[in-house]
């Protein structure tokens, strides 16, 4: 028996041992493609599952939003529309009866029309929130310019603003849902953040419209996950999404609110 391998035989054991190699490294590149796939997949699902959540978040803010504002303008309606017409029900019943002296039919009949004028401003001031007549004639910049104005006059906060709209740059529905947007931040500034002095500047800048606000409230904790999910920035959140824009808000406790909208 020969003691070593035939030259032949080397030949051949080194062209398997290379094929046994490149085996190996055929399945190990599969295995590494097999799991590396995989993660991607996993990855891809995770963020497909939290978009999905995103968006079911969203549409229940929406869903909870329109209730809410179904809600104030039953309350707008009970207390301000009905007990003034309760009233002029009861003074025209009166006159209906005819038992007055002059006197007592000139305070009713007064009665009567003070109510009914109370009744009207009552009916305009709930059609003028349901969609503002100036919002609807002149367009977004000269809403945006008199809620600001009217914030000014009451002294409620001052605030400062430019205002750089193309005009009917967004459709109607849209400049009423940034309109709403703007509404809600002021009142949160005034109501929550305790702020004397805010600012809006809305630009037109390479083909998107940026909104830009901030105030000098108390602030909050902008990581708390609880601050950012309160109905006010769940509605905010819900109209910036139906706009298909984007936002990004920046806050300190003591040192205000800034919020930057991108359509």
């Amino acid at each position: 028996m020969e003691k070593f391998l035939t030259q032949e035989d080397q030949v051949i054991a080194i062209v398997l041992i290379s094929v046994l190699l490149l085996l190996i490294m055929g399945i190990s590149l599969l295995l590494f493609f097999f799991f590396s796939r995989k993660k991607i997949v996993e990855k891809e699902l995770e963020k497909k599952n939290l978009e999905i959540t995103h968006q079911k978040e969203i549409i229940q803010s929406i869903i909870i939003t329109q209730e809410e504002e179904r809600k104030r303008i039953a309350q707008d309606l009970h207390d301000d529309i009905s007990s003034k017409l309760n009233v002029i029900n009861l003074n025209a019943n009166l006159l209906k009866d005819g038992n007055l002296t002059p006197e007592e039919y000139s305070i009713v009949n007064n009665g009567i029309l003070e109510a009914t004028d109370k009744t009207l401003e009552s009916a305009r001031k709930i059609a003028h929130n349901l969609l503002p007549p100036i919002l609807e004639e002149f367009g977004f910049k000269d809403a945006v310019e008199e809620l600001a104005d009217s914030f000014n006059n009451s002294r409620k906060i001052n605030i400062d603003y430019t205002i750089n709209y193309p005009k009917k740059h967004l459709i109607p529905q849209n400049e009423l849902h940034l309109f709403r947007i703007t509404q809600e931040l002021i009142n949160n500034s005034v109501r929550h953040g305790k702020a004397n002095n805010s600012s809006i500047d809305i630009a037109y800048k390479n083909k998107k419209l940026v909104f830009s606000y901030k105030d000098n409230g108390i602030g909050f904790n902008a990581d708390s996950m609880d601050s950012k999910k309160g109905l006010g920035m769940k509605n905010i959140e819900s109209r910036v999404s139906l706009l298909n824009g984007k936002y990004s808000i920046g806050s300190e406790i003591g040192n205000g609110f800034k919020i930057l909208i991108v359509i």
